[in-house]
């Protein structure tokens, strides 16, 4: 195992697991954020460049700035923290002890398992091959897609940003 491999690894489950923890919602998705990174550096490093990128793009870049506006966009109400019971040791101990349960388990499936090992060369495709043969005839595809997601952010805007309180006194004589 090489110093980048774990640092990588300790990346990852550091941030995922301290975004856990959190009660910042914000910052959770921060963390969410940088354990999504490390997963593209992972990529990178193994030599995986076009799902490296393609992980940036659609978490790192997409699902992450979705998930602020969804965050940053709701209402909570003012209850709704009281009403979430407060993390006790016993639960945290008994999540850590499920954890490390799923953990060997897991653990102990894959060193038994025997994976079997690829016969002959891989192909050889380049990321400009792959964009090509993905921009080509599915370029109205993606544009349809593109529109209908602006459009579908714009109308979550919308529908956040009126206030119900304003909208129920002007309905009101």
């Amino acid at each position: 195992m090489t110093f980048a491999f774990a640092f990588l690894a300790v990346l990852m489950v550091a941030s995922a697991g301290v975004a856990m923890l959190l009660r910042n919602l914000i910052h959770s998705a921060l963390l969410l954020v940088l354990s999504w990174a490390g997963v593209a550096a992972f990529y990178l490093w193994a030599g995986a460049q076009f799902v490296a990128f393609a992980q940036l793009l659609v978490y790192v870049g997409a699902i992450s700035m979705v998930v602020l506006f969804a965050v940053l966009l709701t209402r909570r109400s003012a209850g709704s923290v009281a009403d979430v019971e407060p993390a006790t040791f016993a639960r945290a101990a008994a999540g850590l002890l499920a954890a490390g349960l799923v953990g060997g388990v897991l653990g102990a499936t894959m060193l038994r398992s025997h994976f079997p090992t690829a016969t002959g060369e891989a192909p050889k495709i380049s990321v400009h091959d792959i964009g090509v043969d993905l921009m080509g005839p599915q370029v109205a595809a993606l544009l349809v897609v593109g529109v209908i997601l602006t459009v579908s952010l714009i109308g979550a805007v919308v529908i956040a940003a009126t206030d119900p309180a304003a909208t129920d006194k002007e309905d009101k004589p």
